[in-house]
């Protein structure tokens, strides 16, 4: 059975790591807002000051309405 993020979570405050924050990249061409709300609802659960890094250059808008505190825009740099 597998474990819950929880207890990833959970196993590595007690190993001691540093964990400043979660990452979320949706897969492509799908609904990015299902997986942004999801990741907010987990990073409220576990750890409110962690940090969210989700959005990359098509989804970033809809990400930073998901609270967003890292964005990944690259293509868009150079448009």
């Amino acid at each position: 059975m597998a474990g819950t993020p929880n207890d990833l979570y959970d196993l590595a405050i007690i190993k001691k790591l540093n964990v400043i924050g979660l990452m979320c990249i949706p897969p492509n061409n799908d609904q990015p807002e299902i997986y942004f709300e999801k990741m907010l609802e987990l990073k409220n659960k576990l750890n409110k000051s962690l940090l969210l890094s989700m959005g990359m250059s098509d989804d970033y808008r809809k990400a930073l309405s998901y609270s967003t505190n890292m964005l990944r825009i690259g293509s868009k740099i150079f448009n």
